[in-house]
């Protein structure tokens, strides 16, 4: 075989091998997944992290929570999991979400690791407070809450 041609068969092998095996081929007709940027990733988590207290699924609500995680209560500091499920739990058991949240800021720092998301609480569409939460990446594409803290806003006149 002239060595051109055997360079154009093994070109042509490698593509359709990479077919084969999914690797988003042209000819395949499936586009390579997008990749996301961390803070993309950092604000899908987030989202779905909301939609779990929409719609009331606790198990999903938790499966976002890290095991070092911190939430800020009211008065109160919940420590891990337990502690964390056992004060949001009975927000779950509402006949409806008791409000909701979604962020307008996403940092993530350089390293890629550890990420600030923020934004406005509402209740029936109007605004009664701000979250902010610190997310670690604890696997691949596996974003995680270690720090969750909550602000009341407070009505004007009133402290």
């Amino acid at each position: 075989m002239h060595p051109r041609q055997r360079l154009l068969f093994l070109i042509a092998t490698a593509g359709l091998l990479g077919a084969c095996a999914g690797g988003g081929h042209p000819r395949s007709g499936r586009a390579p997944p997008p990749v996301l940027t961390p803070a993309e990733q950092v604000r899908i988590t987030e989202l779905s992290f909301a939609q779990a207290m929409a719609h009331q699924d606790f198990a999903a609500f938790m499966g976002h929570v890290s095991n070092n995680a911190i939430f800020f209560g009211g008065r109160s500091i919940e420590r891990g999991p337990a502690e964390v499920a056992a004060a949001w739990k009975p927000l779950f058991d509402a006949t409806e979400p008791p409000f909701e949240w979604a962020p307008d800021v996403v940092e993530v720092l350089k390293s890629g690791d550890l990420a600030l998301s923020s934004g406005d609480v509402t209740i029936h569409g109007k605004v009664v407070g701000r979250y902010n939460s610190i997310w670690r990446l604890e696997a691949p594409n596996t974003w995680r809450i270690v720090f969750d803290k909550g602000e009341m806003i407070c009505a004007p006149g009133k402290p």
